[in-house]
């Protein structure tokens, strides 16, 4: 728009409609700014309110995890020789432990080869781990005794043809198959050899390699691929490292273990064996770990403490200079404070421990709301009842019996005391085989019946190959089948695996899982399997699911897991029950903790569709609404200008006629006879 002052009134035309527009404006405008300013001072305020709740939810989130209480701590006096760590399950107790030997990987190396890319020969290496009875030439005399398979681990067979026969080509395929063994090439000045570590150390796990060699077609002689061959019939390999056991003490107990790392000597405690201790032992002592509880629930104190101290000075208002805090006196926030506290305030429900309320632990609330710890207090109680703690913060269940642990729960489940009745325990589905034909003390396994296919859970196996040999006994075929069966690729990728035992006369196979998808079935034999060693094509039982009520209603059972049922109190309670027994399997006593109900609290309020939510909408809703005002004050302040420049043009015009007329007549009557010399008379 083209402004300019009045020219013909010489009137401030520009002047006048601003300084009129803008007092117009400026009531209206400054209402709009302080609102603006409240509106973005109470979204800030609400996002630090937001913050301080998250941070505070984020203080319970290890006081919510059940294995974070009843921990066991072990401490060793000598870390260089012992290390002890624990699981949190251990029993208080103080062990005298003396290392006298430490476990080692069974070791084999090759001849030597001129280079890397020489070619070693081709065919099959069938790769077992047990027991080797062997004593190597140095101090000698030479003498491979015997091989006792271990049949917790698997069977490995690995093809080398044109593609992989060069010593670096073999050395790559032992790794590839991830079966236990490592391969190296080492240069030991003479030349390049083949060195073959066990991945698992202690005596059961030395190495057997069995050779098909399709070269020169001798499985026994030193030259093409069996010249990688060590078991009863040709130890064409050198050991350089024998496997043993670890060999210690325990308050004067002699113990073997497989590896150094002895997980279930003493229960909850993981002992590493680092050196032999000499003649005075190690003291490994366990106790609650009473500090690391105490500090989740400091942590748990100063987290709402932090929470405290933000709302407070959020909602805060100071008399003597009257401001105060841009959430003062908000409902929403009001709320949820209170909320919070009553949980901290309130006993929790369901739980029958020795205390109920956080005042019973020394944890008490201050004038200014936030909470103060009697440290002697709390020492006491975890002292006295550090098992029971859980139960004060945690949802819970509290089993009586002890082959009944809880699992979980659900928002769903009522707080209260659940009867757990069992009408039929979890099984696991197996095959019965018909009876193993033993002659003179042995059966021959053989080229006729050596061959068998399974189906374990599902999942089909391949064509499993057992080892060609004469079994002392039904346990040593029993080892076998085990191995071969857990080592079939297509099982061990499903990572199903199967039990084999030999039991009055007949080999039975079960699936390691429970429940009514568990199942074994033989799907194909050799020619005469099922006379030899009872296998025959057939399927096996299958496995049931644990079935029972909890708390009178019928429960949902899956493999041992029994989970309360949608429309019970019990819903989405669920609980492992193992062992064989039936009938009233005593109760589970259900509490949900107060970090549980805090975090279920907060959960709500920072919720998409909760409290703070529709409070910042609704703050934000007000601030659009405030951008229409902008809008609408322009469009009245632009109409209104329009006004007063047409009013004042107008005006101007009308001024400017009047100043013309009055210069015409002012010319007129000074021109009327006798005008001058009236003038001159004067």
């Amino acid at each position: 728009m083209i402004t300019a002052a009045g020219v013909g009134s010489g009137l401030d035309i520009e002047s006048l409609v601003t300084q009129l527009v803008a007092a117009e404006r400026s009531p209206v405008e400054n209402r709009i700014l302080r609102q603006d300013a409240q509106i973005t001072a109470e979204l800030s305020a609400f996002g630090t309110f937001k913050n301080a709740l998250a941070a505070f939810q984020s203080s319970l989130a290890d006081l919510n995890v059940l294995d974070n209480f009843g921990r066991r701590v072990g401490v060793s006096s000598d870390s260089d020789v012992i290390a002890a760590t624990s699981d949190g399950t251990a029993v208080n107790g103080s062990y005298d432990i003396t290392v006298n030997q430490l476990a080692k990987a069974h070791s084999l190396a090759s001849g030597s080869y001129a280079s890397t890319d020489e070619v070693v020969g081709t065919g099959t290496l069938t790769l077992r781990f047990g027991t080797t009875d062997y004593t190597p030439p140095d101090p000698g005399p030479e003498s491979y005794n015997a091989f006792t398979l271990n049949p917790e681990r698997d069977v490995a067979t690995i093809t080398i043809d044109s593609s992989n026969n060069t010593l670096e080509g073999v050395r790559d395929a032992i790794n590839a198959a991830d079966a236990g063994v490592t391969a190296a090439i080492v240069n030991d000045g003479s030349g390049f050899r083949l060195l073959l570590s066990s991945a698992q150390t202690g005596a059961a796990n030395s190495i057997e390699i069995a050779v098909a060699d399709s070269g020169d077609g001798d499985n026994a002689d030193a030259s093409g691929l069996s010249a990688l061959a060590f078991n009863s019939t040709a130890t064409n390999l050198s050991q350089t490292v024998a496997a043993q056991d670890a060999n210690f003490t325990v308050n004067g107990l002699a113990i073997s273990t497989a590896g150094n790392v002895a997980t279930d000597v003493i229960e909850g405690i993981d002992l590493t064996l680092k050196d032999v201790s000499g003649a005075a032992p190690v003291t490994v002592s366990v106790s609650e770990d009473t500090e690391a509880l105490k500090e989740l629930v400091t942590d748990f104190v100063d987290g709402f403490n932090n929470f405290v101290r933000t709302a407070n000075g959020l909602t805060a208002y100071d008399a003597e200079s009257g401001s105060a805090g841009a959430l003062q006196g908000d409902f929403s926030v009001r709320s949820i404070t209170g909320q919070l506290r009553q949980v901290l305030s309130d006993a929790v429900e369901g739980f029958n421990g020795p205390f109920s309320n956080l005042s019973e632990l020394g944890i008490t609330t201050e004038t200014d709301g936030t909470l103060a710890i009697d440290s002697a207090r709390l020492d006491s109680v975890l002292a006295q009842n550090f098992d029971d703690v859980v139960g004060l913060f945690a949802a819970v269940g509290l089993p009586t019996d002890a082959s009944v642990d809880y699992v979980a729960s659900t928002e769903d489940t009522v707080v209260g005391s659940y009867a757990v009745d069992i009408t039929q325990a979890a099984t696991r589905g197996e095959y019965i085989g018909a009876a193993v034909q033993f002659s003179l003390g042995s059966v021959e396994v053989t080229d006729d019946n050596n061959e068998f296919s399974v189906q374990v859970d599902g999942i089909t196996s391949g064509n499993i190959t057992l080892t060609n040999g004469l079994y002392a006994s039904g346990e040593a075929l029993a080892a076998e089948v085990q191995s071969r069966i857990n080592g079939d690729s297509a099982l061990r990728e499903a990572g199903v695996r199967v039990d084999v035992s030999f039991v009055g006369g007949n080999l039975e196979i079960r699936s390691e899982r429970y429940g009514a998808e568990s199942g074994v079935n033989v799907i194909a034999v050799d020619t005469t399997t099922e006379a030899d060693l009872g296998l025959a094509v057939a399927n096996g039982v299958a496995g049931v699911n644990v079935a029972g009520t909890i708390g009178g209603a019928t429960a949902l059972g899956l493999g041992q897991l029994l989970t309360g049922v949608a429309g019970s109190d019990a819903q989405g309670l669920q609980i492992r029950v193992t062992g064989d027994a039936v009938g009233a399997r005593g109760q589970v006593d259900f509490s949900r903790g107060i970090a549980y109900q805090l975090n279920s609290l907060i959960s709500g309020f920072l919720d998409a569709d909760g409290i703070l939510d529709a409070r910042t909408d609704s703050l934000q809703d007000r601030a659009e609404s405030l951008d229409d005002d902008r809008d609408r004050l322009e469009r009245s302040m632009e109409a209104l200008e329009a006004r007063y420049r047409a009013q004042f043009t107008a005006l101007d015009t009308l001024l400017s006629q009047l100043q013309t007329t009055s210069s015409f007549l002012t010319q007129q009557l000074a021109s009327l006879p006798g005008a001058a010399s009236s003038g001159n008379n004067g």
